[in-house]
């Protein structure tokens, strides 16, 4: 269910946009899928933020924009001042916050997530103490109940115990908030400049008190810098970018003060000092802030105007004046906000299901969308991973950041090549960019100018590759081809080091010299997180690339690549019939279990044993033949009773909340038995997804599993890394258009769709009958129309033809 809505929020008004998009999704639990939309429906009415900020969802409910630099949303507190409730700021359970942070990562791990930048926290009361020395949030925070929270597309409004209320609403790098307090009591605006989610190298802020403003910046980083994963803790403990902000106010302050670490000082104007990266006892009482006071017995509304820049002050305050009109109030910027989410958002629109059901599509796209985001300023200016300032390159239009690769690549970045080639070539360009200034090295996870290299693999071969093959040509493809090329293919330094071992390796290609000998990465020697895991990851990455290869026109690396994309076989051991690890020896590592990590990153052998995806048929040769195969995987997603096993917790089966294994419902396509995928996905979108804080699986990884959610429910799905090729299964909503500025609309329909019909009887493309389970790339360049007949029982004979199977 929906949560329930603060009365004091405002609600918008407008005209539905005029696109018209539709495709059939399914509920999280069975709902009458035959009410239509409304005429004057608005995709942005249809979308709950709260969704995911549940269940390890680690999604925030703030105000954000698509793309946009800025997420204005809270930071939550279980009571530690150096920690917060959950991975990016915000926990549903979780309802006590110490400010409203500027910046935030959709969906990520790592508690405490990422960014969560200058929280201003609303206060009642007199500031007498340092801020700083409230560890444990006891005095400088407050309480607040979901009834006086609301979170719609753009803007969030949220009424405190203490009797303030925060309304905000942003543009794409600046923001608009409307503070109230309650009347006659002493009210107060706090920055923490220095307490980010991580903590903070340095912080600076300064108040004018003669020109009603508040300007300062954070010095941070640090992302996954608390976690070892089983390396060493503070590896990733280090700084990478500076966000600027600056405010300005509707009214003067009636007084003023900063503090740092425990001194507070009445009536100072300007303060430094950040926290440092560490945790708990070691970073309690420091940092530094400042705060502005207002009169409130005559008047206790204050409004902010507030810019943000990662190049400069003079950046932040250039792109307020861009994009918010000096007397914008929160409802203009919030209305044009609501606009800006309808023009995307209608890039897909459904007809029919009901209103649960279309609640959960539309947020999930709203998710998917939310990334890549927008570090370059209105002028064109941005932070290199040098940390240099740059301007755009030639043809682009913005400089985008925050790239979960691992977790991306697998659909996420597909969804957005299919709907916004626009954007996804301004990010293939962004990330060859950042390439360039890092000495040529392909960073696994980008955070704002920043090489975290978290996980393993190298994603970004196979997410360009993947741009390219889907039409995206508006990026230096040719650049990016031979950088990524060379990177793999031949070995450097940062390749034999073991910083920040296992997690956050740095090199893009650990030990390659070793790779390209012995055809896997050993596990003894693979300066890795798991072998096995670096030896699949890679074999899809060179598959990818063997496939733009060919497409270029580049007929020895597509050759070499394509060879390499098969190393996978060489992880495989016919004797436990198991992905596993090998050492330079040529031996397996044991002891060995399938439900074992060992070798792996995040996921077992008996996951990872299944991420063949560019050769699922000699996957299935290897485990004895299709029919085999597919019985394997029918235990993959049942338990021994028979019962669906799709929502995680056993390390043998199926696990929803995590990017390994989302691709193996897909996979009884290619076995000839697509019907099984069909019943496979319809059960994990009815089952593990839906409505309310908990309507995600697990961790949203920058719009992964909701891109997930968006092609299941569309009845497509990506087949692999490196090609435009969809796998279809059985649309959930009886129609669908997909509307493409650029190319032709792509039109879905299922007329029979609803909670009995799971099953495709048959189908056709562009008025002719489809025999197969998979469509070619015309469909995703070209446009085009798929007819789904639904039934509600298997069809067991419908592409299931030797020469009608997926690869």
């Amino acid at each position: 269910m929906r949560h329930s809505q603060p009365d004091t929020a405002r609600r918008f008004g407008a005209k539905t946009a005029a696109v018209v998009i539709t495709t059939v999704l399914a509920a999280a639990v069975p709902i009458p899928s035959t009410a239509a939309p409304t005429a004057a429906e608005r995709p942005s009415s249809l979308v709950d933020p709260l969704i995911g900020s549940k269940n390890s969802g680690t999604t925030y409910p703030g105000a954000t924009l698509p793309y946009g630099m800025i997420g204005w949303s809270p930071t939550s507190t279980r009571g530690d001042q150096t920690s917060t409730g959950a991975a990016n700021g915000y926990q549903y359970d979780v309802t006590r916050i110490r400010g409203l942070s500027l910046t935030h990562v959709n969906g990520a791990g790592c508690n405490p997530g990422a960014a969560g930048d200058v929280p201003i926290m609303p206060f009642v009361g007199d500031v007498t103490s340092s801020p700083s020395a409230d560890t444990k949030d006891a005095t400088y925070a407050s309480n607040f109940s979901h009834a006086d929270e609301k979170a719609v597309p753009g803007r969030y409004t949220l009424g405190l115990d203490s009797g303030a209320t925060a309304d905000l609403a942003v543009s794409k790098r600046a923001g608009v908030a409307d503070f109230t307090f309650p009347a006659g009591r002493p009210a107060n605006l706090l920055f923490r400049v220095s307490n980010s989610l991580n903590g903070s190298e340095d912080a600076h802020i300064d108040i004018d008190a003669a020109h009603r403003k508040v300007t300062g910046s954070v010095l941070t980083g640090a992302f996954c810098g608390r976690r070892g994963n089983g390396g060493t803790p503070n590896n990733n403990r280090k700084t990478y970018y500076r966000l600027y902000f600056s405010a300005s106010f509707d009214r003067a302050f009636s007084s003023v003060g900063t503090w740092h670490d425990a001194t507070l000082s009445p009536g100072s104007t300007t303060a430094s000092g950040g926290e440092g990266y560490a945790t708990g006892a070691d970073r309690a009482g420091r940092g530094s802030g400042g705060w502005v006071g207002f009169e409130t017995s005559s008047d206790n509304d204050v409004t902010m105007h507030l810019g943000i820049s990662y190049v400069s002050l003079a950046g932040a305050e250039n792109n307020l004046r861009s994009e918010i009109a000096p007397r914008a109030s929160v409802t203009d910027v919030a209305e044009a906000g609501a606009r800006a989410w309808d023009r995307e958002l209608s890039s897909v629109r459904v007809d029919g299901g009901g209103a649960d059901r279309r609640t959960t599509f539309y947020t999930a796209l709203y998710h998917a969308l939310m990334q890549p985001g927008v570090i370059s300023d209105a002028d064109g200016r941005y932070r290199g991973m040098d940390q240099a300032v740059h301007r755009l390159a030639r043809g682009q239009l913005a400089q985008y950041s925050n790239f979960s690769g691992w977790d991306q690549y697998r659909a996420q970045i597909q969804l957005l090549a299919l709907l916004k080639p626009r954007v996804a070539g301004d990010f293939a360009q962004s990330l060859y960019n950042f390439a360039q200034q890092n000495g040529g090295v392909w960073d696994r996870w980008v955070h704002i100018s920043g090489a975290t290299h978290v996980m393993t693999g190298d994603p970004t071969a196979a997410t360009l590759a993947t741009f390219y093959a889907m039409g995206v040509r508006n990026f230096d493809y040719q650049g990016a081809f031979d950088s990524l090329v060379h990177q793999a293919t031949v070995p450097n330094a940062d390749e034999l080091s073991d910083a920040g071992c296992p997690g956050q390796c740095v090199g893009e290609r650990p030990n390659l010299a070793q790779y390209m000998s012995s055809h896997y990465a050993a596990q003894d020697v693979c300066h890795c997180w798991g072998g096995a895991a670096e030896t699949l990851e890679d074999s899809i990455a060179d598959s990818a690339l063997g496939q733009w290869a060919k497409l270029l026109g580049r007929d020895k690396e597509a050759k070499e690549f394509t060879e390499r994309g098969a190393y996978w076989r060489n992880v495989f051991n016919p004797g436990t019939g198991y992905a596993q690890a090998r050492k330079l020896d040529g031996g397996w590592v044991t002891p060995f279990s399938p439900g074992s990590d060992l070798g792996f990153a995040q996921g077992t052998s008996a996951t990872y044993t299944w991420m063949v995806p560019q050769d699922v048929q000699g996957l299935a040769s290897v485990m004895g033949g299709r029919d085999r195969a597919a019985a394997r995987l029918d235990g993959f997603f049942h338990n021994a009773d028979g019962s669906w096993s799709v929502k995680g917790g056993d390390p043998l089966r199926y696990d929803p909340t995590n990017e390994p294994g989302i691709h193996a419902p897909w996979l009884y396509n290619a076995l000839g038995q697509p019907w099984k995928t069909q019943a496979t996905v319809r059960q994990i979108l009815d089952t593990v997804y839906g409505t309310g804080p908990a309507g995600l699986p697990g961790n949203d990884d920058l719009g992964t599993m909701s891109a997930w959610y968006v092609f299941a429910a569309l009845g497509i799905y990506p087949r692999t890394p490196g090609s435009a090729d969809l796998l279809l299964g059985a649309p959930v909503f009886p129609r669908a258009v997909l509307h493409r500025s650029d190319r032709a609309d792509i039109v879905v329909t299922a007329p029979a769709a609803d909670d009995t019909h799971h099953y495709v009887d048959g189908a056709r493309l562009n008025g002719r009958d489809l025999n197969r389970s998979w469509v070619g790339r015309s469909l995703t360049l070209s446009g085009g129309r798929l007819d789904f007949q639904l039934g509600t029982t298997p069809d067991t004979r419908w592409a299931t033809g030797e020469g009608d199977l997926p690869k």
